[in-house]
Formats: structure tokens, sequence, C-alpha cells
């Protein structure tokens, strides 16, 4: 088994799509690192990764919105793809097995955790703080 645990943004606004009876939350995690090139100027790297999460409890979705930071976990895949032009490309993908919400840009000052969500778990309601959970 390979675990793939991604810590990063949103990209986007989750959806929630019904494939064949079943629900899928989808969203994109960017990872940005920094590194210093071979010159020593100061470089950026964002990768991207689609995230598929097959749960029917779905309440979470409401809390992935875009910029908000999350802590991603699951199996990877690559999809590989040819462009329009004839390239080829390739996509990394994760079957998410958690998520936990780490906070949002507007968050990134304070002192205040995140909420998690993992399996059957939703995030708290607003305003709940997190050790107020029901387990």
């Amino acid at each position: 088994m390979i675990k793939l645990q991604v810590i990063g943004n949103l990209g986007k606004d989750c959806v929630v799509n019904n494939v064949n009876g079943k629900n899928v939350m989808n969203f994109t995690v960017a990872h940005t690192e920094k590194y210093k090139d071979s010159t020593g100027a100061q470089r950026e790297k964002t990768i991207w990764v689609d995230c598929a999460y097959w749960n029917d409890r779905t309440a979470v979705s409401s809390y992935l919105k875009k910029g908000t930071q999350v802590y991603v976990e699951g199996s990877p895949e690559v999809r590989t793809y040819t462009t329009q032009d004839g390239k080829s490309g390739a996509a990394l993908s994760l079957r998410v097995s958690s998520v936990q919400l780490l906070g949002s840009k507007s968050d990134q000052g304070s002192a205040s955790g995140g909420a998690y969500a993992s399996g059957d778990v939703a995030a708290p309601a607003a305003g709940q703080p997190a050790d107020d959970l029901p387990f």
C-alpha cells in the first residue's frame, strides 16, 4: 500500500458529485515549496493534487472552500493524458481516506486550530469548539 499525505490550500471550492449512486467530493489542493536554484535565486514550485473523497457524509464539503488550508491523506493515482497539441501529460490524483481542515487564509495569523474530518466524522458547526465534538 502506498499512502500520500499533502498539506496545502484548496484551489477552488469543493464540488459534490453523484457517480453511479455514490457521492464523491472533488477538490484540488496546491502545495508550494520554496527552494534555491543552482544560481542561488529563490524559486517556487507548486504541485497540484486532484482529490476525490468517496464518502456519503458530505457535510464537510461546505467547509472545503477556496483558500482553505487542509491536510489530506489517501492513496495516490497518476493519470496520463495527451493534450490537444499531441504532448503527453500526467496528473497526480488522490483517493482521499481522511481530510483535516487546518484553516483559511484569513486564519493564518490566528492560533486557533482547525476542525477534523475523517471517514464518518464531520467538521463542527461554526463557533463550536473542536473539543466539544461528540466523540
